[in-house]
């Protein structure tokens, strides 16, 4: 237990220190910057920090500071602060000025508090080459951030002053928050849970989901009915959010697969743009920031010009549309085949978009970061643990496998290997009827390759409950992934 605490405040003292230092890089890491000097200005500390200083410098590295973020010290600075979001960031003045817009600069003042913390926490693993968890969950139920963050950064004291001095109430402008509509349960709320205990213990780690338009709905009971609306969280914006366009990646579905020289191919697919959207994590009282990237179906071409100059509108768009459903809302209705079919894209394009960042982010840390070559992936599973929350994401194992076998050109044996010791995975019940059973005709249509790497896992699993339970052809029935050749359980 003295190891542990000892631990966490070595951890916990680094972050803190590196705050009052120089920093070097940026965000979400590719390359590690180079050093220059301080600006003229700059309130931080001029000795490098045990967190920022880099080990080795590389030719033309960006740098990127957080000199001049004002961090809130007092009282005045929180007032400062926020007049200055009001006037800049909101465009408004206290004569037009609504709650909302309170609101919005106060949310903008605390994170400004927040993101030199977060831009500091990745350097620090960056440049330890730390181990990261990466947290894969179809719900994440976070509830309101803006008092959460306060409390984690402790400033909560120091910025309720500024605002009673101001004249407002923090309390009204908290209420003013929307929920995430990001989950519903407990599944959700233990995905949350997992991020903020992570952040405060100073693990590594990154939460990965999606980014719904409406999560579940709104229910309002009228004339003594209940009736559901969408829940339109996003309707003013999310204040916590940044969006990462340039780590945009492409999820295939539907194609075929052909043999080439010898090499297993997935081809004439269609190809659906994942943007990735960050909201920070901030651990309790130990300036750890870590990140929950949520994942945002965004079609190849927003419409058709052609046809929308022919007067066909709807047509123009219907591709936009039909694309960015798979993100619309949480858990659509599967009481029929198109509820099915979106509902099982759901699952495959946050596995898919999730893997290949954790692959990227993998090929570009601090060992490979020079050339982006010769990268080791037998050295996967000591930097990456990739942790499945229920069976929403269990397509991991398959397309993981896909990943390491068509584009990184591992046998069979060797990328087995490593999904084994990479993916691991937590299961919320044994009742049959809530695990998940799909057609194997949908699979078929919809990921063609990864049915065939299914069907070899299962092939593979079933030799070896054979050895251990020889001739009890029951025991393989009940234990094979694949169910009278029909559906695939999961």
């Amino acid at each position: 237990m003295e190891q542990v605490t000892t631990a966490f405040n070595a951890v916990q003292q680094t972050i803190t220190n590196g705050i009052n230092g120089l920093t070097t890089n940026g965000n979400d890491h590719e390359k590690p910057n180079e050093r220059t000097k301080n600006s003229a200005g700059s309130t931080l500390s001029k000795k490098p920090s045990a967190v920022t200083a880099p080990t080795t410098k590389y030719k033309g590295i960006k740098q990127i500071s957080i000199c001049g973020i004002p961090l809130l010290e007092n009282v005045q600075a929180v007032k400062k602060t926020f007049n200055r979001h009001l006037h800049f960031a909101v465009v408004k003045d206290r004569d037009i000025a609504t709650d909302r817009d309170y609101y919005q600069s106060l949310a903008y003042t605390v994170r400004d508090h927040l993101v030199g913390r977060w831009i500091r926490t990745q350097q620090y693993h960056y440049e330890t080459d730390a181990k990261r968890v990466y947290y894969l969950s179809l719900e994440f139920f976070m509830g309101r951030t803006l008092a959460n963050t306060m409390i984690n950064l402790g400033i909560e004291n120091d910025v309720d002053e500024a605002l009673y001095e101001l004249g407002l109430n923090i309390e009204e402008l908290e209420e003013l928050e929307t929920d995430a509509a990001l989950g519903n349960g407990g599944l959700g709320r233990l995905a949350a849970c997992f991020l903020d205990s992570m952040a405060t213990l100073g693990i590594s780690s990154y939460g990965y989901g999606l980014r719904y338009d409406y999560g579940i709905f709104t229910q309002k009971i009228e004339d003594g009915f209940q009736n559901e609306y969408p829940d339109d969280w996003l309707r003013y914006g999310n204040p916590w959010e940044i969006s990462r366009p340039e780590f945009l990646v492409p999820v295939q579905f539907y194609g075929k697969v052909i043999e080439e020289n010898g090499k297993t191919k997935w081809v004439d697919t269609e190809i659906i743009q994942a943007m990735p959207f960050d909201t920070p994590i901030p651990g309790y009282n130990n300036n750890v920031v870590n990140t929950l990237r949520l994942w945002s179906a965004k079609a190849p071409g927003k419409f058709n010009f052609q046809l929308f100059n022919s007067g066909d509108y709807i047509r123009a768009v219907a591709e936009q549309s039909l694309t960015e459903n798979i993100t619309r809302v949480l858990y659509p209705n599967d009481n029929f085949d198109e509820g099915k079919i979106l509902r099982l894209k759901q699952e495959y394009f946050l596995v898919s978009a999730s893997l290949q960042d954790i692959i990227r982010r993998f090929k570009f840390s601090k060992p490979y970061s020079k050339n982006g070559k010769n990268v080791d992936f037998t050295n996967f599973p000591e930097k990456a643990a990739i942790h499945l929350n229920d069976t929403h994401p269990a397509l991991s194992v398959a397309e993981l496998m896909r990943l390491l076998i068509d584009e990184e050109n591992f046998d069979w044996d060797q990328a087995f290997d490593i999904t084994k010791k990479t993916i691991a995975y937590t299961n919320h019940t044994l009742l049959p009827e809530a695990l998940e059973r799909w057609p194997i005709t949908m699979f078929e249509r919809l990921l063609p390759r990864h049915i065939q790497i299914i069907k070899q896992i299962n092939a593979h699993h079933l030799d070896l409950v054979r050895q251990k339970w020889p001739g009890d052809d029951q025991c393989c029935k009940r234990m094979s992934l694949i169910e009278d050749e029909a559906q695939v359980r999961r």
